[in-house]
């Protein structure tokens, strides 16, 4: 008599878990979210430099504007990384104060009579430019074609082209009315901290090579210390634990012409975010679909409509730190998030943000020619990819970052204009955008057909087509 086997009473193994998903070691965890932390630090704390100082804040105020960027970019890493509803690509996305807000806030505090006003202004067209951007980011997926690499990488190039006078004005010193402004030492003091980074590139790896910004920052502010021009006292006044007070600087003001600078740039910021989380869904092996990057865009347009609640700005997410996540293969959006956990932390710890303030300008203009150098040649390198062979584009580059360096190069080209339209016309970035947009929809779409010639370079002659050899039009 034959004895059937007794069937299997293990239950069917659990499905794996993917990297993105998996959670480490808690030690392993809080190591990888400090090395994100400080690859992006340098990037988070910049903008609220640049603006403050253009607004006149104290020390004290700067370092308050410096702690609450820290706070928002922790928030706004949550929302990406772990994710609520429909909101976040949980895809492991560091976000911070995006760079692209930076020309055109600057250019309405030049445009505002009293600087006080002037947070409050930017904060007001921050709030509606990220609502208005949360609406669309359902409908901005799909319109992603309108903005190839020949329009981004022109816009991103711009962005550190018009950052870099903020870096040489830093290495001349704190004041331009000052005595010291442009002084030997200080220039002195921003070419060491230069060089000090450039050989930490060079010569170092892994960790040390990520936070070779940083490092500098630190170097380049203890050779300062003997030349007197280092000064402690922000973090001596600081408190060691303190919260952001909603809306510090006074109550959100919306004026039209600031809400439609800002809107261009969150144009630009989700055109970036896009970008980014097509780059990383490669990288960690979980290509973005529609659904992700809709759900992406919501976290930063509403990560950026709360951030000036907190007194932060505009957010978007770090490129730099998708190459720190293809270098070291940790894909875990966990570990992100414990790197906005520290992010949060640091913003809740005024003592940690002063430290910034401690750094001389000149040295934080040394390392502002690495820093918005590599913002410009990241958009280069954008723009390689973009197909400049084709007469068209060329042309569309051409066209567009000289429109978006008029303000750089000639500031009062624009005068004639009202001052509301300048607070516009004086953003490189922003006019830069439009154009590239615009010549891009005219060159690249409409109308556009299988004749269209490649030359490599504008002004070269094409042969002439005729009737016999035209090619039909593509539908």
């Amino acid at each position: 008599m034959s004895t059937q086997p007794p069937a299997s009473t293990a239950e069917p193994a659990a499905p794996p878990i993917h990297p993105v998903d998996e959670r480490l070691p808690a030690l392993q965890m809080a190591t990888s979210g400090l090395q994100h932390v400080a690859a992006m630090y340098a990037g988070v704390v910049a903008p609220p430099l640049i603006v403050g100082a253009a607004v006149g804040l104290t020390a004290t105020e700067l370092t308050f504007l410096t702690g609450a960027c820290l706070f928002t970019a922790g928030l706004a890493t949550f929302l990406q990384t772990l994710g609520i509803w429909k909101i976040g690509a949980r895809l492991p996305f560091v976000n911070g104060v995006t760079f692209a807000g930076v020309a055109p806030m600057t250019a309405i505090v030049a445009s505002t009579e009293d600087k006080s006003d002037a947070l409050p202004v930017i904060f007001g067209a921050v709030i509606v430019a990220g609502l208005l951007g949360f609406l669309a980011a359902p409908i901005f997926c799909k319109a992603v074609r309108f903005f190839p690499p020949v329009v981004t990488g022109t816009v991103i190039t711009l962005i550190g082209v018009s950052l870099l006078p903020v870096a040489f004005g830093w290495a001349q010193g704190p004041n331009p009315a000052g005595s010291d402004y442009g002084s030997a030492t200080n220039l002195t003091l921003a070419g060491v901290t230069l060089l000090l980074v450039l050989l930490l590139r060079r010569f170092t790896r892994g960790f040390v090579k990520q936070i070779a910004v940083l490092l500098g920052l630190v170097a380049g502010t203890l050779v300062a210390i003997p030349f007197g021009v280092t000064d402690f006292g922000p973090v001596a006044a600081a408190d060691v634990v303190g919260f952001p007070t909603p809306f510090h600087f006074g109550a959100p003001q919306f004026q039209l012409a600031a809400i439609l600078s800002m809107c261009v740039v969150m144009v630009v910021s989700m055109t970036e975010s896009t970008a980014d989380m097509l780059a990383l869904g490669e990288i960690v092996d979980r290509p973005a679909d529609e659904k992700t990057i809709a759900a992406g865009l919501r976290a930063d347009t509403l990560g950026s409509a709360l951030s000036p609640v907190f007194n932060g700005f505009m957010c978007s997410a770090f490129a730099q730190n998708i190459g720190l996540v293809a270098m070291t293969r940790i894909r875990s959006r966990y570990v992100v998030a414990s790197g906005g956990a520290f992010l949060v932390l640091m913003g809740l710890c005024p003592m940690a943000a002063s430290l910034i303030a401690v750094v001389p300008r000149p040295v934080l203009g040394g390392a502002g020619v690495v820093l918005f150098g590599s913002v410009a040649a990241s958009g280069i390198q954008t723009l390689v990819r973009a197909g400049l062979e084709k007469d068209n584009n060329v042309l569309i580059v051409a066209v567009s970052l000289a429109v978006g360096i008029i303000p750089i190069t000639a500031p009062g080209f624009y005068h004639a204009f009202p001052e509301t339209a300048r607070i516009v016309l004086d953003s490189g970035i922003s006019t830069g955008c439009v154009a590239a947009v615009l010549l891009n929809l005219v060159f690249n779409h409409l109308g556009r057909s299988a004749d269209a010639q490649d030359v490599t370079h504008p002004m070269e002659a094409g042969e002439e087509i005729t009737g016999a050899t035209r090619a039909p039009a593509t539908p």
